[in-house]
């Protein structure tokens, strides 16, 4: 019996959704890149960039079983840039519901973490209210993202709890728009679910296609 299929594709992570239907049922999970990834490195062009990148997500995202943001905030130039707050905004413009949101520990509490605070947010999206949604709320502090593949990754742990939503509301494949590595799709084949990723990246894009759990 073959095992979960998986498959990146080399582009833009944007372009592609335009382009394409997602595969039903599906559920999508993404980390939009920083500003220290945006091509421009202009934080105010990144903010309306990041804004907009995370509306089109939620559009294309629509008609799956839910999507599902892990952001970081950043501070820049002596300016603290809330990600949960840009993503919120985003959700705003387009009528999409928070169904949870969670804080994931990236650093015991009392610890000093510079220029990253140390915590994430998980956010999760769904045009429809469901049953599971409830107990897959669970604890709003999550203690650690688990294993990383990079200083960037998304943390397998905090993705485990993302793809476990996802596929308890139906999702039988994982779209990861701005992939990265690859950690999404790891985790998802690891729960027995196809994957398909997007990532522009050369490098990242052929790191994605082998990365394991």
């Amino acid at each position: 019996m073959n095992g979960p299929r998986r498959t990146v594709h080399q582009a833009d992570a944007l372009a592609w959704l335009a382009d394409n239907v997602l595969p039903e049922p599906a559920g999508v999970l993404l980390s939009l890149p920083d500003a220290v990834e945006f091509r421009h490195r202009d934080t105010g062009r990144w903010r309306t960039w990041f804004v907009d990148a995370a509306a089109a997500v939620l559009r294309a995202g629509a008609p799956s079983r839910g999507v599902v943001f892990f952001q970081t905030d950043v501070v820049r130039d002596g300016v603290w840039i809330d990600k949960a707050h840009l993503v919120l905004t985003a959700a705003e413009s387009v009528s999409a519901t928070l169904r949870w949101r969670k804080i994931v520990c990236r650093a015991p509490a009392g610890t000093a973490t510079g220029g990253r605070p140390g915590y994430a947010h998980l956010l999760a999206f769904a045009a429809d209210a469901d049953a599971i949604d409830a107990p897959h709320r669970g604890a709003d502090v999550l203690p650690g993202l688990g294993t990383m593949a990079w200083n960037r990754a998304m943390g397998r742990a905090a993705a485990a709890v993302a793809v476990g939503w996802l596929a308890a509301r139906g999702a039988r494949t994982i779209v990861a728009p701005f992939c990265g590595t690859g950690t999404a799709l790891a985790v998802a084949n690891a729960n027995g679910l196809d994957a398909i990723g997007i990532e522009l990246h050369a490098g990242r894009a052929a790191a994605a296609r082998s990365q394991r759990c």
